[in-house]
Parts: structure tokens; C-alpha cells; sequence
């Protein structure tokens, strides 16, 4: 079975082509024919070793992808989901070792696994389960209410602009930053303020909310330069891992996607978001796996909007 891996650490040129054992699905899994896969900036990080010390992977090859999407080919006994052989589904993968969904088949549990958007392709229902995850998550930490102020870095990004979708959806009032080229963009996605992207986010903030926002996501991981947009009390969650504490009484959280795996519901609840038009995929461009290396280049050169997603 061919899939794209990294036998050593480095640049994009270290991905290839590497062929793994046929799986089989067992009880309470089911197995995926995946025919596109998203490319994250947590795959590159995860191809140049600097997660070699918290990855605990297998020996080589490492093969990254958090998202998938393909078809069902098979069903273990014991899946009560619903899922079933020949349907187009969508997975978030927890990357051990080679089991990461840059592989052309691949056996997950089957909550991981739920039925893709109708109406949109392989290739666009790839591009949503991680960082719509990771954007819901933030949202549940924030723990918002109606009315309230949610500010987010990164608008134009793939998690940045879930943020804003789900933002409106849950009813709050959103800023967001951009830069000239992506403000059109991010008032499309839905943001009621759109400020100049840049480490004096925080001071654009308050120009246009004296005493802070209610919550804010930093998607652009500005850290400690993000800080002062968020009121005394209010909530700050990264994607990153930063934190820190006794600041004005702002709970600080730390997004971290993972901790989803194999939410069902929550996957499923996006995949109607989907359908319904309240959030949106956006693809940057395809890229054959034999041509991965180009799709993780072209992501680490900035700019993309949308995702890169490698095709089997």
C-alpha cells in the first residue's frame, strides 16, 4: 500500500513514496480508502523533528496528515455508527509511527469516522475535520455566551477562519485581523471588525473595545503580544501550548485537538455546518502524492489560503 513518509528528519524534499502492510479493519473499526489528505503546519513541524522528542513514534517511516477523506471499504463488527461500505466519509488521525493519513487505506476507530459533506469532494471534505475540531475545541474552552466579544488572530487561515464561522454562528460579535491582501476574505467569512494584522493587535483591539474582548483565539500564535486585547476576566486559548497565569484574571487554556479524537458528534455536528453553509472550505491547490514535497513547500512559503491537500 503506498503512502507518503519521512525515513530521516528535514526539509520537504526528505518526503517519499514508502509502501506499508495492507490493514484490516477489526471490531469497532473501520477502514478508509482515502483518496485526499490535508496538509497542516503541524505535519511540516512533525517532518523537519521538531516534535522527535514528544512524537514516542515506531521506527521509521513516520508518515504525518491529520485529515482524511475517502471512501469506507470496510467495517469491523461491533461499529454502531451508522457507517457503512461504499460511503464517502471524513476522519481526523492521531499520527503514530506510519499511521498518519498520508497512506492510500487506513483503519481508525469508528467514531473517528463520519459520513462526508454531501455535495463536496474528497478533496474539499479534507480539509475540514482537524482544524474544525481544533477551531470547536477553542470555542468550548472559551466558553462564550451570545453577545459577547470573541477577537481572533490568523483570520485568513484555515483554523482562524472556522474560528470566525462558528463565532457568528454561536452568536458573538468578532474581530479579527488581516492583512490588505485577506481583508476582503475575512469580512467574507463573516468578521464585524477587521483590523491591520501585526504585533500591535492588541492595541487595534482596544481602539475598537476600550476594556478588552471576552475571549480571543490565536490562531497567528502571537503569545504574550496578544495578551492585553482581552478584558480582566476574560479568555485567551492557544493552538500552540502557551500559557500563563496570574494576569488580570484571564483564564488561559490551551487548545489541543487531540483530546477530540474520536468525537463523533462534534465531527458529524461540522460536517451539517457544512451542508448548511455555515462554514466554508477552502482549497489551495492538489498535489499528487508523488509530488507531496511540493504541497509542504508551498505551505512553508506563506500565503496559501486554504488548504493543500495531497491526492491518492
Amino acid at each position: 500500500m503506498k503512502a507518503v513518509g519521512v525515513n530521516t528528519y528535514g526539509g520537504p524534499e526528505v518526503l517519499e513514496i514508502v509502501d506499508l502492510p495492507e490493514e484490516q479493519a477489526g471490531p469497532g473499526e473501520v477502514r478508509l480508502r482515502v483518496f485526499a489528505a490535508a496538509v497542516n503546519p503541524t505535519d511540516t513541524l512533525a517532518r523537519n523533528g521538531s516534535r522527535v522528542e514528544t512524537q514516542k513514534i515506531d521506527p521509521p517511516p513516520y508518515v504525518p496528515g491529520m485529515d482524511a477523506a475517502g471512501i469506507v471499504d470496510q467495517v469491523g463488527p461491533e461499529v454502531t455508527t451508522g457507517i457503512g461500505v461504499g460511503d464517502a466519509a471524513m476522519a481526523m488521525v492521531v499520527p503514530r509511527g506510519a499511521h498518519g493519513a498520508y497512506r492510500e487505506s487506513i483503519v481508525l476507530k469508528a467514531s473517528s469516522v463520519v459520513p462526508s459533506p454531501k455535495g463536496f469532494t474528497h478533496v474539499q471534505a479534507c480539509s475540514l475535520p482537524m482544524n474544525g475540531l481544533t477551531a470547536t475545541l477553542s470555542l468550548d474552552l472559551l466558553n462564550l455566551t451570545d453577545g459577547q466579544v470573541l477577537a481572533v488572530t490568523g483570520g485568513a487561515g484555515a483554523y482562524g477562519g472556522y474560528m470566525i464561522e462558528l463565532g457568528k454562528h454561536a452568536g458573538l460579535t468578532v474581530i479579527s485581523d488581516a492583512s490588505d491582501a485577506d481583508r476582503a476574505l475575512v469580512e467574507e467569512l463573516g468578521a464585524d471588525i477587521v483590523v491591520p494584522r501585526g504585533d500591535d493587535f492588541a492595541q487595534k483591539v482596544r481602539e475598537h473595545f476600550p476594556n478588552g474582548v471576552d475571549g480571543l483565539a490565536d490562531g497567528a500564535v502571537l503569545n504574550e503580544l496578544a495578551i492585553d486585547a482581552v478584558s480582566d476576566g476574560g479568555a485567551f486559548t492557544s493552538v500552540r501550548g502557551f500559557s500563563a497565569s496570574d494576569i488580570r484574571n484571564i483564564n488561559f487554556t490551551t487548545t489541543f485537538v487531540t483530546t477530540l479524537d474520536g468525537d463523533f458528534a462534534k465531527l458529524d455536528t461540522l460536517r451539517e455546518h457544512t451542508e448548511n453553509g455555515i462554514v466554508t472550505l477552502r482549497i489551495a491547490g492538489t498535489y499528487p502524492a508523488e509530488n507531496a514535497s511540493e504541497a509542504h513547500a508551498t505551505l512553508e512559503a506563506g500565503g496559501t489560503r486554504g488548504r493543500c491537500v495531497i491526492t491518492f
